[in-house]
């Protein structure tokens, strides 16, 4: 760690130990510093530190607690603000020997034709689809002081400035945790702020850079239409499980969006009234400007009384008269700008008005496109009601082939499909989301997402609904293959359903398949659903190719190590062959987007790596695999796959183990997201989502879902195939990838502490299957170092060690913490103050652990 970033947080933390002194008297800074350094001493050679903090623990009121608690859990965010603004800095930039990505690009690509990298910019499109997974558990209020905390040691780099130590004055004396669990809309609200906070301000500064990598390559500017960054979201529009997403919640979201996205127009549109005062104009310009206010003023006039208008409209719900189409926003700054080049006026044209331009391109009438998911049962069961009450049958009765002759006939029938009937109250609630989007302007949204699909009937229906509710523009649909069956049998499916004519037109040449990371993980452990995601996309490359058609793929990788997240550029470069040509789509959830995209600088270096990740695979694809490679893969992913299930699926006490053993029961309860932890009530491991899945496992420090089975695959391959893996992992990005990132999770895991939840906790008849978890781990971890041929994990990637090793001595403590409160909420159920430690320590542990929470 470097002395800048170390001094920045030493004062940091002097300035929040003062806040506590002030607050509740000096001697807390004692009491604090005594338990970190206590903390640091934790190892297991020396196992009566942590009975001593135990002990000192258990002695605690909930109210000493909750001090302990909110100080680690402050000081491990104001590490990761001090850590996220030197990483982003100049100075950062340098002393780690952190080259620019595009420039860095740049000279990569010293040999490389201007006509080839002009094809790979063609084909440059990154879409970020905001999602609401509840692993984000910090108030909006809270996050806005930290960021406000990294803006000003932007422009200080002084931690010791008077407005910081007010800010960390501000966030100590707020909740940081919501006492009540959050709206599908206040979720919606986080994301749009997101944008405008960030997005707005990083994506015109991203594409003048992109820009001067196109001169500098091609000699050439990007496109004024040129749109290579699209925004999407699910929040207020996943209903996969949600029962609190409707489409007039969905309705209120895409309001409430337009409403955010015309003020910051009209913002944006005002500024340049303001500086576009000049009288030098093309002649239709001059002609046009019949009040004389200014001829580049009087084409902007119109737009401006029309964002106010619309302002006003949509603060009361309504949309008839409003904004409704980017064009009306586009065509005066096309106007304004061809105007200023043609009279050689280019560096203003090449400003603000290029920049609002490319805002419109992104961004649209609403910042981001509404993205509708939704389970394939409740389609069938939708389907099936409507076949009933018109005698035509049994939906859910028939068989697939029977299912695709339906479909098809009734999708090129002129008549309409849908009775006059009353409908339960799960079939209207399907029928009014349809309805919702053929009432709304087409550029609302963006895709339709079928949750767990796996036959052509189930797009098909999709397909046949939205027709049925009158949507008069091709909506892409987008079946999401989740399982490892699923995967495995989607691209026959795919290939099937584009066989169908009618349909092959409707999609108009292009089509999104969504790949499933949690799920698959879930079923199948990270190693055999790692793989089956890369043999499926492979495939599904080969039929889309074969069928002449496009293929989007869209990733549901997340932020979580255990469903696939992992860094931008060695995530893309371990796609197979052919993937990135349609773009690149891909969930970012919960704290991940704080994390990558909360400051403009953030998001400005987040969308470089990503840019410069794809368009470097666009010019050099990464290779094929090799038959000898993939013979190894899929010995390893059907042992390691045998592993996981003969653990998470076969043995009768793994689930109660893991109830136990996490805080996995605890977090259904708590107000950490707006959707239900599971999809049915009454299921079992199997319906449990895959998010709290992963997280539960992250606060105990065992992290299961990110390496059990992978470990035991490479070691029975390493004993044969020693030569060959070395290979794999010198010349296969893919495999590499998958090293590398289980190396970090082997870091972020710690047995030490797991086996102090399995103590404090766990039943003693499954104690057991704690210590065979642990002991395969401590196993694992040889393993991987045998490989790497290195002493120690993260050696050679001291950045991300010393990183880490930072937050260790802050993370234990609330470890701790967490193991008591769940101790004392297990003896007395629903205790507020127990409550709200818990959901403090599991806050400050998923800040400390970062992309594994």
């Amino acid at each position: 760690m470097l002395e800048n970033i170390q001094q920045n947080v030493r004062e940091l933390g002097t300035l929040l130990g003062q806040t506590i002194a002030d607050e509740q008297g000096a001697k807390w800074i004692d009491n604090i510093e005594e338990m970190r350094l206590s903390s640091r001493e934790i190892s297991p050679n020396n196992p009566e530190v942590i009975k001593q903090l135990q002990q000192k623990i258990a002695n605690a009121t909930e109210a000493e607690l909750l001090i302990y608690a909110r100080a680690f859990s402050q000081f491990l965010n104001l590490a990761n603000v001090a850590e996220q603004q030197y990483t982003t800095s100049p100075q950062g930039l340098d002393e780690l020997d952190l080259p620019h990505p595009l420039e860095d690009l740049s000279e990569k690509l010293s040999h490389v034709s201007p006509e080839k990298f002009q094809k790979a910019l063609d084909k440059l499109h990154i879409e970020l689809v905001l999602t609401a997974h509840p692993t984000e558990v910090n108030r909006r209020t809270f996050i806005h002081k930290y960021n406000q905390i990294a803006q000003t040691l932007d422009q200080t780099n002084d931690a010791s400035n008077p407005r910081i130590n007010e800010l960390v004055q501000q966030a100590w004396h707020t909740d940081e945790i919501r006492q009540q669990r959050p709206t599908p809309l206040n979720e919606s609200y986080w994301g749009l702020n997101t944008i405008a906070d960030s997005f707005w301000f990083a994506v015109p500064t991203f594409l003048k850079e992109l820009n001067e990598l196109s001169q500098k390559v091609t000699n050439r500017d990007l496109p004024v239409d040129y749109n290579p960054i699209t925004m999407a979201s699910w929040m207020a529009g996943d209903r996969d499980g949600n029962p609190f997403v409707t489409a007039k919640l969905s309705e209120q979201a895409l309001i409430n969006a337009r409403l955010i996205a015309a003020k910051l127009y009209l913002e944006d549109f005002e500024q340049l009234f303001l500086e576009l005062s000049m009288r030098k104009a093309t002649d239709t310009l001059l002609e046009a400007d019949t009040d004389n206010i200014g001829p580049y003023r009087c084409q902007l006039q119109s737009t401006i009384k029309l964002l106010k208008v619309s302002i006003e409209q949509l603060k009361d719900g309504e949309t008839k008269g409003v904004l409704n189409h980017s064009e009306q926003l586009r065509a005066p700054l096309i106007a304004c700008r061809d105007s200023l080049l043609a009279v050689g006026l280019d560096k203003i044209a090449n400003s603000l008005v290029l920049d609002m331009i490319r805002k419109v391109n992104c961004f649209g009438i609403s910042l981001v496109k509404l993205d509708i998911r939704q389970h394939s049962e409740r389609h069938e069961s939708a389907l099936t009601e409507i076949t009933q009450a018109l005698n035509m049958g049994d939906f859910s009765s028939w068989d697939e082939s029977t299912r695709q002759q339906f479909l098809i006939k009734e999708l090129q029938n002129p008549r309409p499909l849908l009775p006059n009937e009353t409908w339960s109250a799960d079939t209207q609630e399907v029928l009014d989301t349809f309805a919702l989007i053929a009432k709304q302007p087409a550029e609302l949204f963006g895709i339709y997402i079928i949750s767990m699909a796996s036959k052509v009937s189930d797009i098909l229906t999709v397909n046949l609904l939205l027709k049925a509710a009158g949507v008069s523009w091709k909506m892409p649909i987008a079946p999401l293959f989740e399982t490892l069956d699923d995967l495995n049998n989607a691209p026959e499916v795919m290939n099937n359903l584009l066989e169908i004519d009618s349909y092959k037109t409707y999609c108009d040449k292009q089509h999104h398949v969504m790949i499933g990371y949690s799920d698959s993980s879930k079923d199948a452990g990270v190693l055999a659903a790692t793989w089956g995601q890369y043999q499926c996309q492979e495939k599904l490359v080969e039929v889309f190719k074969a069928q002449d058609i496009v293929l989007k793929l869209f990733h549901g990788r997340g932020g979580t190590i255990g469903r696939g997240g992992g860094p931008a550029h060695a995530a893309i470069a371990s796609q197979p062959p052919g993937t990135l040509d349609g773009g690149l789509r891909v969930t970012e959830q919960g704290e991940t987007i704080r994390y990558k995209f909360g400051l403009p600088s953030l998001a400005t270096r987040s969308l470089h790596l990503y840019a410069s990740a794809i368009l470097e695979c666009l010019v050099t694809p990464p290779p094929a695999p090799k038959a000898q490679w993939r013979k190894l893969m899929d010995d390893m992913a059907e042992s390691s796959c045998a592993l996981y299930r003969s653990y998470v699926q076969t043995n009768e006490n793994f689930v109660k183990y893991f109830r136990q053993a996490t805080p996995e029961q605890e977090l259904a309860s708590l107000p950490l997201g707006s959707r239900p932890s599971k999809r049915k009530s009454d299921g079992g491991i199997e319906s449990l989502r895959a998010i709290p899945w992963i997280f539960a496992w992250s606060q105990n420090r065992l992290v299961v879902p990110s390496w059990l089975g992978l470990g035991s695959a490479i070691e029975q391959a390493y004993q044969e195939n020693k030569a060959l893996m070395h290979e794999m992992l010198a010349t296969w990005p893919y495999f590499k990838s998958r090293i590398s990132l289980t190396e970090m999770v082997y870091t972020k895991s710690d047995d030490q502490i797991a086996a102090l939840y399995d103590e404090a906790l766990v039943d003693d008849d499954l104690k057991y299957m704690g210590e065979e978890l642990r002991k395969q781990l401590s196993q694992d971890k040889k393993t991987l170092l045998n490989l790497l041929a290195q002493d120690s994990l993260l050696k050679n990637d001291q950045w991300n060690y010393n990183s880490f090793e930072l937050r260790r001595e802050y993370l234990a403590p609330l470890h701790l913490i967490q193991i008591e409160a769940l101790k004392r909420l297990r003896q007395q159920p629903e205790h507020p103050d127990n409550e709200q430690l818990l959901m403090i320590s599991m806050a400050g542990i998923a800040t400390g652990m970062r992309n594994t929470g």
